[in-house]
């Protein structure tokens, strides 16, 4: 019997698949020639994840893969109708970033708090400049998005003495649901946005909601780029509706050389970095080389994504079910 042809659309560095010689043939392709060869694959896995080729390669008849893996935690970027409509199985890659997510929210709070990108903006210009900073313990932070990254989140921001609120698109026990996300944000300190990509996301964060938060409020993106609206976000900083914000996703990645956010006071940028700490790489190929091991034995895959919700939906009862 022929080896199953796991077919990797590829980015640089390619993942180290070593263990799977014997069990599976890998094929790597990219972006360009993956449609010629996708119909061929029992397993396509996406690890080039910034990559929206199989929205477009996506066989509607006939052979296609009967899993595909998302080397990342969101799945916007792939999920086309097709795909969501066929028998095929979609997976992710949860498990592999909640933790420095919720590091790099955490070490973000704690700069606003301190006002250190003013400190190093004054070190730069030699002045010496005597200020208060904020202190954190006591502070009030709502986390937009009850998933695993979201619930992370929280728990670090717990962890510094901060009063946090969980909100998710439907109250269910310690979650608060999305009506609560208004009144809650108009007393935060801190809003973190963990959200998914959905319909019910897709510009959630506008001039309506910017137009709530306290002066002192800072906005912190973390989950999808499209969920603000960042002509009104630009908008509500330089009219300092709130007191400063950071982005680590964005609409359109890479951010090109002529966008506004660069310059916008108040604003942090970085590129899409939150998650990435050193060895994630070999990390995401372990998890796929044990999903793989796991589903040729015939046990049943993890992380399965609910293609009409778009992300994995929890288990447990004690979580919000919608994963928002």
């Amino acid at each position: 019997m022929p080896e199953p042809v796991v077919l990797v659309l590829d980015a640089d560095p390619s993942p180290r698949l070593g263990r799977l010689t014997g069990r599976a043939r890998v094929l790597r392709t990219g972006a360009a020639v993956v449609a010629a060869r996708v119909a061929d694959a029992v397993v396509l896995v996406v690890w080039d994840f910034a990559a929206v080729a199989v929205r477009e390669a996506w066989p509607g008849e006939g052979p296609r893969p009967r899993w595909v893996h998302a080397a990342s935690a969101g799945v916007d970027r792939l999920l086309c109708p097709e795909l969501a409509a066929s028998d095929t199985v979609l997976t992710n890659a949860r498990g592999i970033f909640e933790r420095s997510i919720a590091e790099y929210v955490a070490g973000l709070v704690l700069a606003f708090a301190k006002d250190l990108p003013t400190t190093l903006a004054l070190q730069r210009e030699h002045r010496w400049h005597h200020r208060e900073g904020q202190q954190v313990a006591g502070s009030r932070a709502v986390v937009v998005g009850a998933g695993p990254i979201g619930r992370e989140i929280t728990r670090l921001l717990h962890g510094l003495g901060v009063q946090v609120a969980l909100v998710g698109r439907t109250a269910r026990r310690t979650i608060h649901g999305i009506e609560d996300l208004g009144p809650l944000a108009a007393r935060a300190d801190w809003v973190i946005s963990a959200v998914p990509l959905t319909p019910s996301t897709y510009g959630m964060f506008d001039t309506r909601f910017f137009g709530v938060l306290q002066p002192s409020a800072r906005f912190i993106n973390v989950g999808r780029g499209a969920s603000v609206v960042e002509a009104d976000l630009v908008e509500a900083l330089n009219r300092r509706w709130l007191a400063g914000s950071a982005l680590d996703v964005f609409r359109e990645e890479p951010l090109g050389e002529e966008s506004p956010l660069w310059d916008v006071p108040g604003l942090l940028v970085s590129p899409q970095l939150s998650g990435d700490t050193a060895g994630w790489r070999d990390r995401l190929g372990e998890q796929f080389v044990t999903m793989y091991e796991r589903w040729a034995d015939g046990h049943p895959l993890p992380n399965v994504v609910d293609k009409e919700r778009g992300y994995v939906p929890s288990t447990d009862n004690s979580e919000d079910p919608d994963g928002t």
